[in-house]
């Protein structure tokens, strides 16, 4: 037994060592491990008598179908529209084509939707005497060819033309989210046969508030959501907004809430389990917000309830790496994202709805720049993936684990 002279020594150690490990560096809590899918490479065959490499822009998937729009680019640096579709999201086959216009056959299609009925896309070609994009949009019907729909110039483009961003299906038809001189605008149609231009909307459009622009469109019941932001006067900082509407024709307003002096924007929104999920940068960080009914200021639905926002969850390397949002996709619990951090485009996957996110391996690095691209569509088992480096393009289709019920 220690000597009553040796107690205070002991003590004094093992309190110097409780000091110690007081101020010591905590230990970084370890890394999530990264979904990594069981990758396998599928091909983007050519149509038949075409020459060059394909240029895919865009994917979907929806009653079973899934679809990859893009183009075909020859040895001359010349493009063509082209879309492909599988049943399985691994064999895939070209979709006749039939352009109508000067531009349309060189049109790259760079947004799809889809319902059960078909599917539309919108395509575009710089050109003319100032070198602004010429866009329109397409059309696709089992048994026929992807069509390009024949419209009025300034329709989407001419002098107060900014942005064709996005389009959705939904049960009220088709809708396209962009952007004009006087702000945030939809185009919209009951059948994607030819659209009908909504700009200068109460709400929607730029106000004394400020500017508004829109980046992404979801079909939410029989209405729709709109994601963008908001520029205030003479503010240099963005704000993230949503805008719901039941029929495309009124719009209500609603900031989507960012920690005090952060600045951001809603860039991508798609309907999930337990309603719609939006996507954005907010500060260093992607931000994702979900609909809630009692908290934030209310705004009425797509269905005409009063609702709110919060946000669920956040994700991203917390550096000054963040940059945009690419591609958002959903099915059943699970989300998947593409973005972008100004040097490489990256995936990421949300098992619980958004709450919490991983990062997924891609079979390729992908740079975030210049005409590089990475899209994707989610199914209920796995998920396809087309990346153009600039240079090359290549398709995968990934198994993905299973989730638990």
């Amino acid at each position: 037994m220690p000597s009553a002279r040796v107690r205070p020594a002991l003590v004094a150690a093992a309190a110097a060592l409780l000091l110690a490990a007081c101020h010591a560096t905590p230990r970084p809590l370890p890394e999530p491990a990264p979904v990594r899918p069981q990758w396998r490479a599928v091909e983007l065959a050519l149509p038949a008598g075409a020459v060059g490499r394909p240029v895919p822009r865009d994917a979907a998937r929806c009653a079973g179908r899934w679809y990859v729009v893009g183009g075909l680019v020859d040895p001359a640096g010349e493009t063509r529209p082209a879309a492909w579709s599988s049943s399985d999201g691994v064999s895939w086959s070209p979709i006749p084509v039939r352009a109508q216009t000067f531009y349309g056959r060189q049109h790259v299609l760079y947004a799809v939707a889809c319902r059960g009925d078909g599917m539309a896309a919108l395509g575009a070609k710089t050109g003319g005497v100032h070198g602004n994009p010429r866009t329109g949009t397409w059309v696709w019907r089992p048994g026929g060819p992807v069509r390009e729909v024949p419209a009025a110039f300034e329709l989407f483009g001419g002098p107060r033309a900014v942005s064709a961003s996005r389009l959705a299906a939904g049960p009220g038809g088709w809708l396209v989210a962009g952007s004009r001189a006087d702000g945030a605008a939809v185009w919209a149609s009951p059948d994607a046969e030819g659209f009908v231009l909504r700009e200068g909307v109460a709400e929607l459009a730029g106000d004394g508030r400020g500017r508004t622009a829109a980046y992404d469109v979801a079909a939410v019941g029989a209405g729709w959501l709109v994601v963008g932001s908001l520029l205030p006067p003479g503010g240099t900082a963005r704000m993230p907004v949503a805008w719901s509407s039941a029929d495309g024709r009124v719009w209500r307003r609603a900031a989507l809430p960012v920690p005090a002096g952060a600045a951001g924007a809603a860039e991508r929104v798609v309907p999930a389990d337990g309603g719609p999920v939006v996507v954005g940068p907010v500060g260093d960080r992607f931000a994702v917000w979900r609909p809630c009914g009692d908290c934030g200021t209310p705004s009425a639905g797509p269905g005409g309830a009063a609702q709110g926002w919060r946000r669920v969850g956040g994700f991203g390397t917390g550096g000054p790496g963040v940059s945009s949002v690419d591609a958002l996709a959903a099915s059943g619990r699970r989300l998947v994202a593409v973005t972008g951090d100004g040097a490489q485009r990256r995936l990421w996957m949300s098992r619980d709805g958004g709450a919490s996110w991983l990062p997924v391996i891609t079979p390729v690095p992908v740079p975030d720049g210049g005409d590089a691209a990475l899209a994707m569509a989610l199914g209920e088992d796995g998920l396809f993936v087309v990346a153009d480096d600039g240079k090359t393009s290549r398709a995968w289709w990934g198994a993905l684990p299973t989730i638990d019920r």
